[in-house]
């Protein structure tokens, strides 16, 4: 197994380069005087005179070439110097730690909630394929998958918190405000991993083991889960990564819904202030974490297919 992963390890830092070089460059390209936007973030005046725009634009480093900047910034995130924001004037690497503590309990929420309800879905649906259950099952997936979480987040917010009255519409604090959120994450995967998982379930049930564990008089059941599922989890854990990225992505939207303090809401402020030290290290952060989210996922499969292990190791 260390062969297969080391050799996915090998890109890894070309990749971050060329994160960080997106990353930099990226919130410049967007256009509009950053400067410009900083003060009027702090002091609510759109017309700062020169000595002042000259003094605030030496202050945040945007004074000097492009490529010096960069490098500057480049070391210092080597370092583990993140910067100071333009706005809140505080570490960038405690506002993204505060942040990514908040996302960070969402997205795992939301990806247990998700594993939980899509991986026996999906089993249960290859049970019988074309039965009802199957039919039933089908049709949410598709739904699951088709609603984007800006559409199914107002909708539980109306119905949970509005019109029920048993759901807190906004806010973080107890875990009720966990539910509203984690169960707009958990759609889309939940959906997907089942429509896999149901696929793969239906392949693996028509191998030669599966046959054999039959023919053996092993219970329905055992075959099931103990053998068929086993191996369906496969296309399911491959692609956990993605959902991880995924997942970090559609928090933008929903913890601007919700009023969460997590990462996409404090990356979205950030855009929209130009505030160029959060939007840089929030989006390098972001990538290393789906980076981290691969290298997991990667383990776990080779871990749950040892036939995929052994064609890693003859190449």
């Amino acid at each position: 197994m260390l062969g297969p992963l080391l050799r996915r390890l090998l890109p890894l830092p070309l990749v971050l380069l060329a994160a960080s070089v997106v990353a930099f460059a990226l919130p410049r390209m967007i256009g509009g005087d950053v400067t410009r936007a900083v003060l009027r973030a702090r002091v609510a005046s759109d017309a700062p005179g020169p000595e002042v725009t000259a003094r605030v634009t030496a202050e945040l480093g945007l004074d000097g070439p492009v490529v010096g900047q960069y490098v500057r910034w480049l070391g210092a995130v080597l370092r583990g110097d993140l910067g100071i924001g333009f706005v809140a004037r505080t570490p960038v690497i405690d506002q993204l730690g505060s942040a990514l503590g908040v996302s960070g309990l969402l997205t795992g929420a939301a990806l247990g909630l998700a594993a939980v309800l899509g991986i026996p879905a999906g089993v249960l649906a290859a049970r019988c394929p074309g039965g009802l259950l199957d039919r039933g099952l089908s049709a949410a997936g598709v739904a699951g998958i088709a609603v984007p979480e800006f559409v199914l987040a107002p909708w539980l917010v109306l119905v949970f918190a509005v019109g029920a009255g048993v759901l807190p519409a906004i806010g973080w604090g107890g875990p009720q405000h966990l539910v509203l959120p984690v169960l707009t994450l958990a759609a889309y995967p939940a959906a997907l991993a089942a429509q896999l998982v149901r696929a793969e379930t239906i392949d693996v049930l028509g191998r030669d083991h599966v046959r054999l564990a039959r023919a053996k008089g092993l219970p329905e059941r055992r075959v099931l889960w103990r053998h068929a599922a086993r191996l369906a989890l496969t296309s399911v854990t491959s692609l956990s990564g993605m959902f991880v990225a995924g997942l970090l992505g559609g928090a933008v939207v929903v913890e601007t819904v919700f009023g969460i303090p997590g990462v996409g809401r404090l990356l979205l402020d950030a855009v929209l202030a130009r505030d160029l030290p959060v939007v840089q290290a929030g989006t390098l952060v972001l990538v290393a974490v789906a980076m981290v989210a691969g290298m997991v996922a990667e383990v776990v499969q080779l871990a749950l297919d040892p036939v995929a292990h052994d064609r890693e190791a003859d190449r």
